[in-house]
């Protein structure tokens, strides 16, 4: 079963945490940048970068007396059925079992095609290396399936029992593990689409009437609840992006190419018969009329 992250935005209180753990688990350099205050919230840095796979959005909602903050967790949303996965031509990018889109930059030739299929925006191109690589959230995978424990705690030798417990603690994206209020919740995914569609239940009104990532663009890993519409946080629409894999269109347009190539081909080769049909019949023409001068 996939796994995947509900993240309930009514539970984030902008702290940061997520950000902060996700780039010293990764081993990512902190980054030279402005405030930035505009459409989109007043997050710093402003985007997600080649630095940056975790970013913390702050949004105001509302008017007036009803003027509110509102922060949202943005990274790559590790789609059921991914279009830079598709779209990779050399198969740099790896959709593993536990629902985590993985690259491999060995096998990268920068096309930069991921970037352009994501739905989301998220791939982004190390510009400033002479040998640049494409860079994402990795849904910390080596974290989760990996051995975490070194089979010490507090200097002592832990007793297999609490071995494991404690390597099944760490065994969850670094951003999930941080989290002080419990906004984001790390888990299996048909499981977390039960615990929120229960939450939004339980409290009537507290929530708009939408997980985000169920079924956008054929479903994503990252999970949202929010008491807001995600289009006023920066969310892409579903009316935008759809409920549909990106890849079946590209299957559908792909798999109309063997007839057209079929089709082109007769056509061509009908057009090639008549013209060696009418080459011969001019020549046979032009023979004719040599012999009758002749005579």
């Amino acid at each position: 079963m996939s796994r995947g992250c509900l993240v309930d935005m009514t539970k984030c209180i902008g702290c940061r945490a997520c950000q902060v753990a996700c780039k010293q688990w990764n081993e990512l350099p902190a980054e030279r940048t402005t405030f930035f205050s505009g459409y989109g919230g007043y997050q710093n840095p402003p985007n997600l970068s080649a630095d940056t796979f975790t970013l913390l959005g702050y949004t105001e909602v509302g008017e007036g007396d009803n003027l509110k903050w509102v922060f949202s967790k943005r990274q790559c949303m590790h789609c059921l059925d991914p279009a830079c996965h598709s779209a990779c031509p050399v198969e740099a990018f790896e959709v593993t079992p536990e629902g985590g889109i993985v690259y491999h930059g060995e096998k990268c030739m920068g096309c930069r095609y991921c970037m352009m299929a994501c739905p989301f925006g998220i791939p982004t191109f190390e510009w400033g290396k002479t040998i640049p690589y494409i860079r994402k959230c990795t849904y910390c995978m080596d974290r989760q399936t990996g051995e975490q424990s070194e089979g010490e705690l507090n200097g002592q030798p832990m007793a297999a029992e609490e071995r494991a417990r404690h390597t099944e603690g760490q065994q969850m994206p670094a951003c999930a593990k941080t989290c002080p209020t419990g906004a984001i919740q790390f888990g299996e995914r048909s499981e977390l689409i039960a615990e929120a569609r229960s939450r939004m239940a339980a409290s009537p009104g507290k929530y708009v009437d939408h997980i985000y990532g169920e079924h956008e663009v054929g479903g994503t890993s990252w999970l949202y609840i929010s008491a807001v519409p995600f289009e006023q946080v920066g969310f892409p629409s579903t009316e935008k992006i759809g409920t549909r894999p990106y890849p079946e269109y590209t299957a559908a347009a792909l798999g109309s190419v063997p007839y057209v190539v079929i089709a082109g081909g007769a056509v061509l080769g009908g057009l090639y018969w008549l013209y060696q049909r009418k080459k011969e019949n001019g020549e046979a023409v032009h023979e004719f009329e040599h012999t009758e001068r002749e005579v």
